[in-house]
């Protein structure tokens, strides 16, 4: 599948960037059911400038005065080269855009009640776990109804499963960079180049590569438990309002904030 010419369907850069802003088309209906506030804050869907085009798909903030957009920059050295079956184009659009960093970071920093270090600080499993957690929420997005871009949601789940394995080991010495790189590459579609630099980045940042899971995975317990105890009370979109009204946080104090967010409903 992966050297299938049928799963790399575009010709131009424009291609690219048009099958993204189709994802924010398919999904805009459906993000009001989940969210009762969107941002005011502009957002674009923009080419990796050439002189960094090897990066991977990220979003850059928009500046605080709102002048610059929030950015969804995605790498393309060769649009006909892009596989849609591992690329797992939907997902990472949550992820990286929308609802996922374009909402989170806007509507923080367009919350002028919060103190500035609680609008513009960044803790990873806070910030990442929401994002990822996103991903989570595609097909209550209308998203994942292509057998392809669901299995390229799969493989972003697995990637971060192994993450948890790898960054454990290296950094407990259970697992050397060489056996690091083996154990990615033989449980996830990915080149020897590819698993190499995702290794030497988990080297160079203890921990970080954690962040994603474990913010997901409390997103996600908080949710479970709110539903048990609140019953008809529990309402997702108001769940979801408060994880982006209160700012970014060390998850021991967002599960206090959630708690306290719980008992006003």
């Amino acid at each position: 599948m992966q050297t299938d010419k049928r799963f790399m369907p575009f010709k131009t850069i424009k291609e690219v960037l048009d099958s993204n802003l189709a994802v924010l088309a398919k999904i805009q209906p459906q993000l009001k059911k989940l969210f009762s506030v969107a941002p005011k804050t502009p957002f674009e869907v923009r080419e990796v400038e050439s002189f960094r085009a090897a990066a991977a798909p990220q979003y850059n903030r928009s500046s605080a005065d709102g002048k610059r957009p929030g950015i969804y920059y995605i790498p393309i050295i060769d649009p006909t080269k892009i596989n849609v079956t591992n690329w797992a184009l939907e997902a990472t659009f949550l992820h990286e855009a929308i609802p996922g960093h374009h909402y989170q970071f806007s509507l923080l920093q367009e919350n002028t009640s919060l103190p500035k270090f609680r609008r513009f600080s960044y803790y990873p499993a806070f910030s990442e776990g929401w994002a990822l957690y996103c991903e989570s929420l595609g097909e209550q997005l209308g998203c994942y109804t292509d057998l392809y871009q669901k299995m390229g949601a799969y493989g972003n789940e697995i990637h971060r499963a192994i993450r948890l394995v790898v960054d454990v080991g290296i950094h407990t010495g259970k697992l050397t960079r060489e056996e690091a790189i083996k154990y990615m590459m033989e449980n996830e579609a990915v080149s020897e180049q590819n698993a190499t630099a995702e290794i030497e980045r988990y080297m160079a940042m203890p921990g970080q590569a954690l962040a994603y899971k474990i913010g997901e995975l409390k997103i996600k317990e908080l949710r479970d438990k709110y539903k048990k105890e609140l019953g008809a009370k529990f309402n997702l979109t108001a769940f979801h309002d408060a994880i982006l009204q209160g700012g970014s946080m060390p998850l021991d104090v967002f599960e206090t904030y959630m708690d306290e967010w719980a008992k006003r409903m």
